[in-house]
C-alpha cells in the first residue's frame, strides 16, 4: 500500500512514486496518483532544494510547459503514466530561482498550473510562479494600509517634436510639499506598467517608510510608438521630447532638484535601452540610470566604450533565464563601464524577462541612487553626515569605507540585510575627525546589504553594498 502524509510522501521520493506507479496494474494507478495530488503537498513538488517536479493530473492528450526557462516555447514535454491522467516533468533550478510559467494542454490551451497557488502578473496576464526554497518574496511590493502613502496625479502632455499626446502620471511622496528643499526625481519609461505591474508606488511608500530611501518624485511616462521611440527611428525625437518638453514642465510644476546627481531614469527591456540612451545624451539632466534586463543598441555600447567617461552612476541587471539575445549585451556593457571606472551596481538574478523580476529588485537602484536622508526637508537635522561610495563595490571580502561626520559626534556604522536585520556593527562611538576612513572585512554570506550611518538615533545616510 502507498501511504502519503500531509507533509509529503512518507519515506518515498518522487522518483519512487513514479517507479511505484509504473509497477502497479494500470487499473490501480489512478487511485495512487490521486492520493499523491490530494495529500497536502505543495506544487510544483520540490525535493532536495533544487529538483522540481511539475505535475498535472487531468484529461489531456499532451502536456508541456512554457515559461522563462524555455523562452516561452512549450518545449518541456511531460511524461505520462499509462492508465492515468497523471503527467509530470522533472528538472532542476537554482535554490533561489523565481520563474514565470504556464502549462500548455494539447498543444494549444495555455493555462495556469491548477495546483500552484502562486501567480505573477505580466504583460499578457497572470502566469504561474515557481518559487524555489531560498527565494524570498520582497516585502516592499505589497500594499500596507498602516504606513503613509504618496499620491498619484494624472495629466496629459503634448509633444510638438513627436506630434502626439500621452498620459503621464506623477507620484508625490507622503507629506509633499514640505519644507523648502527640492526633491530628487526619477522618471520611468513604460511608466504605467511600472505602476500596474511593477507596484512602484508600493515600493516607494515602503522604502520611504522604512527609511531605506529618501522621498522622491516619480514621473511615469508611457510610449506611444514604443519600438521606434525606445530603440528605433524616433529615438532622438523621443530623447528631445523628454529633455526639452516634458522635464521643463515637470520642473516648473513640482519641487524637483536640478542637480543631475539627484535625478534618475529607469526602464526595463527596451525601456532600459532608452534610459541608457537619454542618460548618455543628457548626463547634465539625469545623472543616475537604472536599466533592467535591457536591450543595449550599438551606439550605446560604442559611446560608453570609446568616448570619455560620462558623469553617470549606473545600475544594470539581467536574469540568467532572460531573453538570450540580451544577456551578452548587458554583460558586455558591464565590462565596459567597469573598465572605464564608472560607479555602478551589476546584478544577475535567477529569474527571467518579467515584471516579477523587475519589481522584485527595483529597491536596489532606488536605495543606491536615493539613500535615506532624514533631513530632506530639515537641512540642519543631518547636516555634516555623509557616506561616500565604498571602493570597491561590489567587493569580495574587503572594501574601504569613507564617511563624514562632525567632530566629537557619536555615530554608529552598521551593516543591515535587505530584511532590515542588523548583521554587524562596524563602528560605534565618538569620532575625532570630520573625514574618516576604515577598511571593512566582510565575513558574512555573499549578497546585498545596506551600509547605514546613524547618529542621534536616526539613519543619516545609507547605501547598498554588494559582497561577491
Amino acid at each position: 500500500m502507498f501511504i502519503i502524509s500531509a507533509g509529503g510522501m512518507a519515506g518515498q521520493t518522487f522518483p519512487g512514486l513514479i517507479t511505484r506507479l509504473n509497477s502497479l496494474p494500470e487499473s490501480q494507478r489512478q487511485a495512487v496518483a490521486d492520493s499523491f495530488m490530494n495529500a497536502g503537498n505543495s506544487f510544483p513538488f520540490i525535493e532536495n532544494d533544487t529538483v522540481v517536479n511539475f505535475v498535472y493530473n487531468g484529461a489531456a492528450q499532451s502536456v508541456s510547459l512554457a515559461g522563462d526557462a524555455t523562452g516561452w516555447s512549450p518545449n518541456m514535454t511531460f511524461s505520462h503514466i499509462a492508465g492515468t491522467t497523471f503527467y509530470y516533468f522533472t528538472t532542476t533550478y537554482e535554490r533561489d530561482a523565481r520563474l514565470d510559467y504556464k502549462l500548455v494542454i494539447n498543444g494549444s490551451s495555455w493555462i495556469l498550473d491548477p495546483k500552484n497557488p502562486h501567480t505573477c502578473s505580466g504583460g499578457f496576464g497572470p502566469n504561474s510562479e515557481l518559487r524555489m526554497p531560498d527565494y524570498v518574496v520582497p516585502p516592499e511590493i505589497s500594499y500596507y494600509p498602516a504606513i503613509p502613502h504618496g499620491t498619484i496625479t494624472d495629466t496629459t502632455f503634448h509633444s510638438n517634436i513627436l506630434g502626439n499626446n500621452r498620459p503621464v502620471r506623477v507620484y508625490l511622496p507622503p507629506g509633499y510639499p514640505s519644507g523648502s528643499d527640492a526633491y530628487p526625481v526619477i522618471l520611468f519609461h513604460d511608466g504605467p506598467e511600472y505602476i500596474s505591474l511593477g507596484n512602484t508606488n508600493n515600493i516607494f511608500d515602503y522604502l520611504i517608510s522604512e527609511h531605506l530611501m529618501t522621498p522622491v518624485i516619480g514621473v511615469f511616462v508611457p510610449p506611444v510608438d514604443r519600438t521606434a521611440e525606445y530603440a528605433g527611428s524616433k529615438i532622438d525625437q523621443f530623447t528631445e521630447f523628454i529633455a526639452s518638453e516634458l522635464m521643463p514642465v515637470i520642473d516648473a510644476r513640482y519641487k524637483t532638484s536640478a542637480d543631475p546627481a539627484r535625478r534618475a531614469m529607469a526602464g526595463a527591456s527596451n525601456g532600459g535601452n532608452i534610459a541608457l540612451y537619454i542618460g548618455m545624451k543628457h548626463p547634465e539632466l539625469f545623472g543616475k540610470i537604472a536599466a533592467q534586463s535591457s536591450n543595449v543598441i550599438n551606439s550605446i555600447s560604442q559611446t560608453f566604450s570609446s568616448e570619455p567617461k560620462l558623469n553617470l552612476e549606473l545600475y544594470i541587471d539581467i536574469g540568467t533565464y532572460d531573453l538570450a539575445i540580451l544577456i551578452p549585451m548587458v554583460r558586455g556593457l558591464r565590462d565596459v563601464i567597469q573598465a572605464h571606472g564608472y560607479t555602478y551596481q551589476y546584478q544577475e538574478w535567477h529569474e527571467g524577462h518579467s515584471w516579477g523580476n523587475w519589481k522584485g529588485h527595483l529597491k536596489l537602484p532606488l536605495m543606491q541612487f536615493f539613500s535615506w536622508s532624514s533631513g530632506l526637508n530639515s537641512p540642519d537635522e543631518n547636516h555634516g553626515f555623509k557616506l561616500e561610495q565604498v571602493k570597491p563595490n561590489p567587493f569580495h571580502d574587503r572594501t574601504t569605507i569613507k564617511y563624514i561626520a562632525p567632530i566629537d559626534s557619536v555615530i554608529e556604522l552598521t551593516v543591515v540585510d535587505l530584511q532590515g536585520k542588523t548583521v554587524e556593527t562596524i563602528f560605534s562611538g565618538k569620532v575625532s575627525a570630520s573625514v574618516n576612513t576604515l577598511e571593512y572585512f566582510h565575513k558574512k554570506p555573499a549578497g546585498e546589504y545596506i551600509l547605514t550611518l546613524m547618529a542621534h538615533g536616526k539613519i543619516m545616510d545609507s547605501m547598498i553594498i554588494q559582497v561577491l
